[in-house]
């Protein structure tokens, strides 16, 4: 491996422009598809990240609904149904809407607005404070990020506007816990009991209301969560009119977000594909261009396999550089990017990402291989008939 790897790291040292040249452009295309997977993991994540993490294993829709949440509707008595039913540890009700905080100087700044009963699953976990305790009380839970960006701390009293028939309602509410971060629809949440949700949520006709309180899905925890499917079956078959689904089914429902995944899914993958051809169309051009020393190689006793090993490494020393400074340049600017913009470096998502940025090079290199197995060493040097 000694002699392949001089040939290809002299190759490189004597021609260092044109390589830094190349290197540079697998780093743009390394900085693309790391971006790209990092705006498709924060934008998932911003429109999954509360109902991923609630701490229940089933999500209850109202069956016309086709699992819109802001279309699902649901009285009480079908909390009380549920928890009737064998496997069932415990049962909460979900309401959903879009409200403003009013800020100083009348600035807003929206947020999902979450009915939960207190101690009940859907209640969020608390980084700090003491969460909700009665079910009318004028009190809000708010997600860390609404917390940072309006600097508001526990004790504090917000304002809430909501529309209720063709009025403006405002709405106060004193912060009496922290909980973390917990984005639906890109935006962050508050959470509120669910009949104080009832009361003061956006509706078309204003005024008090009667009957059972209204709400948008029911988040069920199970005895034993292994048990999932068979309990969604069970569920469905006893209480009518209800659809029962997993979290992970019930976020990737929501408008709009398995399509956008697809769409960042394809942009990265077309990325990758002129990323082939890029490097590729290069290295092949290097080799036509050096026919006469591989021939030269080849005629002092040369094999194949030196001049493929050296050809590869080549490739692999170039695009490895290329990634590592595309990797650099994307952790940077990351790192200064506003909070407002949903960019998230999961793990498993950049690994997959880099593995296949790093099997570019061979790949784009498969011709300039054939290539060189096709070389003559007579007819290289112009010796042949």
């Amino acid at each position: 491996m000694g002699l392949p790897l001089f040939l290809s790291f002299k190759e490189i040292w004597r021609n260092k422009l044109r390589f830094l040249l190349v290197s540079m452009v697998v780093a743009l295309i390394t900085f693309l598809v790391l971006f790209t997977a990092g705006l498709a993991e924060g934008l998932g994540s911003g429109n999954r990240e509360y109902l991923e993490n609630l701490d229940g294993e089933l999500l209850l829709f109202q069956e016309t609904a086709e699992l819109n949440l802001q279309g699902s509707r649901l009285a009480w008595s079908k909390v009380r149904e549920v928890l009737r039913i064998e496997g069932v540890a415990a049962a909460g009700p979900m309401g959903q809407s879009f409200v403003s905080i009013i800020k100083d100087g009348d600035e807003q700044f929206d947020v999902n607005m979450w009915g939960v009963a207190p101690k009940a699953p859907g209640d969020p976990m608390l980084e700090d404070g003491i969460g909700l305790l009665r079910t009318r009380a004028n009190e809000t839970v708010i997600d860390a990020d609404v917390a940072k960006l309006n600097n508001i701390e526990i004790g504090d009293f917000i304002t809430i506007k909501a529309v209720q028939g063709v009025d403006e309602k405002l709405f106060r509410l004193k912060v009496t816990g922290i909980s973390e971060s917990s984005k639906f629809f890109i935006q962050p949440s508050i959470f509120v009991p669910y009949e104080t949700w009832d009361r003061i949520r956006p509706q078309p006709e204003a005024g008090p209301r009667r009957g059972e309180v209204i709400f948008n899905v029911i988040n069920i925890r199970l005895d034993d969560p292994s048990q999932i499917e068979t309990m969604a079956a069970n569920i469905e078959r006893e209480i009518s009119g209800v659809q029962a689904v997993t979290r992970q089914t019930a976020y990737e429902a929501a408008p709009g977000y398995a399509e956008q995944q697809r769409t960042l899914g394809t942009q990265q993958g077309f990325t990758l594909l002129i990323a082939v051809l890029v490097i590729g169309g290069f290295f092949q051009i290097q080799t036509l261009q050096k026919i006469g020393q591989v021939g030269m190689l080849k005629a002092i006793g040369a094999g194949n396999l030196l001049i493929i090993f050296a050809a590869l490494m080549q490739i692999v020393l170039i695009n490895t550089i290329g990634v590592a400074l595309g990797g650099l340049g994307t952790t940077g600017l990351a790192s200064v990017l506003p909070d407002s913009i949903p960019i998230v470096f999961d793990g498993l998502t950049i690994r997959n990402a880099l593995i296949a940025l790093f099997l570019i090079g061979p790949v784009g290199g498969l011709i300039t291989v054939r290539t060189l197995l096709k070389v003559e060493p007579l007819t290289a040097l112009g010796l042949g008939n």
